[in-house]
């Protein structure tokens, strides 16, 4: 794991290295997973496993399976170097776009076995004999609030960066446009 002895002699790029690595097991990240992403997106050139693992201070096996992670994510990506053989990383810059990466992984990842899990509890349920009809509707109610929020998931992800980056700015303005926030008027 990344360590700095003394803040005072940190540089700006390590303790973003270490706050990030802290901000993702927050997460539920690995340190180690998050720290990595932070020092490729930091990067200005290709990295390979070895100058990863130099660089942070992590076992050389940590870092392979964590590139593999943030591979499978496609936060990162491989990318060859002329004259050298082995693997090189870099990291999606594009905020925006790492944003969508992680929401969509994390739909995939979270959202949609639940979907399913939900689904498969309410159709046995709906047969079972001797069920609480309260029990089955506060499964109903959950099945719908999933499917809600996956349909709403959906069409967020579908909206262009730029609209969405827009849409994010206006903050407050649509709860007051939608009348459910802001200042009440008489």
């Amino acid at each position: 794991m990344t360590e700095i002895a003394d803040k005072n002699d940190a540089t700006s790029k390590s303790q973003f290295i270490l706050y990030w690595g802290d901000m993702g097991s927050q997460w539920g990240v690995n340190r180690s997973v998050a720290q990595i992403h932070a020092l490729l997106y930091l990067s200005t050139e290709p990295l390979n496993a070895e100058q990863i693992s130099a660089e942070l201070g992590i076992a050389r096996s940590n870092v392979s399976n964590s590139l593999k992670e943030l591979v499978g994510w496609k936060l990162i990506q491989r990318v060859p170097v002329a004259g050298d053989r082995r693997e090189h990383f870099v990291a999606e810059t594009d905020v925006w776009e790492m944003a969508l990466l992680i929401a969509r992984g994390r739909k995939e990842r979270e959202i949609d076995p639940a979907i399913r899990a939900i689904d498969l509890c309410v159709t046995q349920a709906e047969t079972e004999v001797g069920l609480d009809p309260s029990v089955l509707a506060r499964m109903h109610a959950m099945q719908e609030f999933l499917a809600t929020a996956d349909k709403w998931s959906a069409q967020m992800l579908s909206v262009p960066k730029s609209n969405l980056a827009a849409l994010m700015k206006m903050g407050n303005k649509v709860l007051t446009l939608l009348k459910i926030g802001g200042k009440k008027t008489k």
